[in-house]
């Protein structure tokens, strides 16, 4: 809901438990009013009436106080807008008018030629906000171009920050302490989302897992980015961020032309990290993820059972097994194409492997199709190796700097995807590729940062970071559109490419790929803080752990462990005994049963994993799934019971395994017990509201 004072300058946008207010003084100076409970238009005005700037030596005064602060004038906050020209840098803009459209707020300022709009847009509790800048003058070249800053209420005990942070094989992991003085600033400079942070923080100053303040803020773009969180000298915090990670320039508007950021949005929450959670995942399943009321398949993907060595009998063997266990999508990864026998060759070349799928993969869809299953391939499009047929015939389309030489990781260069040939050439062959046999399931891989971010002969070329993340939106949305019964998925290496921008146009991400269940509880921990469970793919793999540590773990912990998103296997069933085939289809079957309360249902982290025992629960209508594993007991001391949430005190709660009853109010206040023990120990929890 949108609310606008009677003079035109101060707004009001409310969600069902929030409110976001802003006001334009009459200096034209864009003032931050409100981010916090609900409050009235009236609450609004007054706060504008009483709202003071004061004078502080060697300070500015709207510093920490403006709504998305410009580079120029009397100002030393970080810029969410730099540009220059050729006579001159920063901005001196003027208020020309607002626009009501439905829900959105557009405000919109001018300086000389370059046209500034401001959008602000309530979704539930959460305010997205975007920037559109448009030249009708002189080419401007755009240094930053931020989406929004945040600013945060004066509190006055110290504010604590979380943020997510990892690297290849342990992403997403939790971190919280004390913001300091100064600027904190994540980010990448990598050319996609990056393993190192999520583009999301939250700030809060007491807040447990269920109660206190939350603010929470998440930028969807998937390219290089950067968000800087900064306590003002005066204790004030405001976040800004957006795309880019400095102010080497973004992009060079000429007279017409138009950039719009990314969104940035935010969100407020009094219910403390697990209500500000489930509020982020709210809004992912109603306003970002595709077709989110679509419960995610159960996939086998063949990459650990096979790596390179791929062959069209082989990967018919492990369908027949897949299926056998209960399996609803088969995909078979790396190693089905061009001269595809390692990494060292034929990236760019997407055809099937003549030798290994003499009459290319629509005999092998087919069979699974006939299995009850369905066919998914791996792709990474984005990149070229050297000994590729697209490399020999177009070396100029990869990113290189000439004279410079071309660095090569994991043998592979990354495509100039900025290049409109490039574009046309990798929509032809993905379009061929989908249209060539019944693929219902594409996984997008992308396994190298930029390095040699360069494109001779243009004018321009810092425009390719920005460039190459629209253009493989283009493409994923042509995709789609032409192939709209096709399933896709983000991976980066696992988890290098996750945020609200790819997730607005994939149904589900991969996590990590680090597939230890232990290993995997933290990485999904971290993850459950802003995304749902419908896009976290995880994986059962083989044990002893063949890729990272060599750890042993039973099969029912391995299972607990990535019934937690949308379940995957991944390990060699040609080597599982019988007892393990048999044990792994019960798996499966329970996970189809409790997949909607998975999937759609409300999270709530019942306890995190810090070596003890560990339990997520969901909430969905009547049903409720606890999942809960044990790390190690110690001293041979008994479990305390586990206090659910979010359960109705005056109802009465049947356990699906036992048959036993419950009461809402004894489940809240006193637990359940799980009865596990010894180490590495598992269960799932059935409950539904009698």
């Amino acid at each position: 809901m949108l609310d606008i004072a009677t003079d035109g300058r101060t707004w009001l946008l409310t969600g069902p438990r929030s409110s976001y207010a802003l006001r334009l003084t009459e200096n034209d100076e864009l003032l931050h009013l409100h981010w916090g409970p609900r409050i009235t238009l009236a609450d609004a005005e007054d706060l504008a009436a009483r709202q003071e700037l004061p004078y502080w030596p060697f300070e500015a005064p709207v510093d920490g106080h403006e709504e998305y602060p410009v580079e120029g004038g009397p100002r030393f906050t970080r810029p969410a807008l730099s540009v220059r020209t050729e006579e001159r840098r920063g901005t001196e803009w003027t208020f020309q008018q607002y626009e009501a459209d439905g829900d959105e707020l557009r405000l919109r300022f001018l300086d000389d030629g370059l046209r500034i709009t401001l959008h602000y847009r309530m979704r539930d509790d959460v305010v997205e906000r975007w920037v559109t800048l448009a030249n009708e003058g002189t080419t401007v070249e755009l240094l930053r171009a931020d989406s929004a800053t945040w600013t945060l209420p004066r509190r006055e005990e110290s504010w604590r920050l979380s943020q997510l942070h990892g690297r290849w094989a342990a992403e997403s992991r939790l971190a919280r302490g004390e913001l300091t003085y100064g600027e904190k600033v994540i980010g990448s400079r990598r050319g996609h989302t990056g393993h190192q942070h999520l583009p999301w923080v939250a700030l809060d100053t007491d807040a447990t897992e269920e109660h206190g303040e939350v603010y929470g803020c998440a930028l969807g773009w998937s390219g290089s980015w950067r968000i800087a969180v900064a306590q003002l000298p005066d204790a004030r915090v405001q976040i800004t961020g957006g795309a880019g990670y400095d102010e080497s320039g973004l992009l060079r508007l000429e007279a017409g032309g138009t950039f719009t950021t990314p969104v940035f949005a935010g969100l407020w929450s009094d219910g403390g990290h697990g209500g500000a959670s489930r509020a982020w995942h709210a809004y992912q399943r109603a306003y970002v993820i595709p077709d989110a009321d679509r419960d995610r398949p159960v996939l086998f993907n063949s990459w650990e059972a096979t790596e390179f060595d791929i062959s069209e009998e082989q990967q018919r063997a492990l369908a027949e097994r897949a299926a056998a266990i209960g399996v609803e999508l088969f995909v078979v990864d790396d190693g089905w194409f061009g001269a595809r026998t390692s990494d060292r060759a034929g990236l760019g070349d997407w055809t099937p492997n003549p030798d290994r799928f003499p009459e290319g993969l629509k005999p092998l869809a087919d069979q699974v199709h006939a299995l009850g299953m369905q066919f998914g391939i791996w792709v990474e499009p984005e990149m070229v190796n050297p000994d590729s047929e697209l490399y020999r015939a177009h070396p100029d389309w990869a990113q290189f700097q000439p004279g410079r030489k071309r660095t090569e990781l994991r043998n592979q260069l990354v495509l100039n995807l900025a290049r409109p040939d490039v574009q046309e050439y990798l929509w032809e062959k993905l379009d061929a590729l989908l249209s060539s046999a019944p693929i219902d399931y594409v996984k997008w891989d992308f396994n190298r940062c930029f390095t040699d971010a360069g494109w001779p002969g243009e004018e321009y070329p810092q425009r390719l970071w920005i460039e190459h993340v629209h253009a493989y939106y283009a493409l994923l949305d042509r995709l789609r559109a032409a192939h709209p019964g096709v399933a896709f998925e983000s991976c980066s290496g696992g988890g290098g490419r996750i945020d609200l921008g790819v997730m607005s146009r994939t149904d589900q991400v991969w996590t990590s790929d680090n597939t230890d269940p232990l290993d995997r509880l933290a990485i999904q921990h971290g993850f459950s803080h802003i995304h749902p469970a419908r896009v976290m793919a995880a994986w059962v793999t083989d044990s002893p752990n063949n890729q990272l540590n060599g750890r042993v773990s039973s099969l029912r912990f391995r299972f607990v462990s990535a019934m937690a998103g949308v379940l995957g296997v991944g390990g060699d069933l040609t080597r599982w005994s019988d007892e393990e085939l048999a044990e792994a289809r019960e798996w499966v079957e329970l996970y189809k049963e409790i997949k909607p309360v998975v999937q759609r249902g409300d999270l709530y982290r019942l306890r995190p994993p810090s070596g003890g025992m560990s339990a997520v629960q969901y909430a969905h209508g009547d049903e409720v799934v606890v999942l809960a594993c044990l790390q190690a007991q110690h001293y041979g001391e008994p479990l305390p019971p586990l206090r659910l949430r979010g359960l109705d005190p005056a109802a009465i709660y049947e356990c699906r395994e036992t048959g036993e009853l419950h009461r809402g109010a004894v489940l809240l206040h006193h637990g359940l017990r799980t009865g596990l023990h010894g180490d590495f120990d598992a269960k799932v929890v059935r409950l539904r509201r009698m």
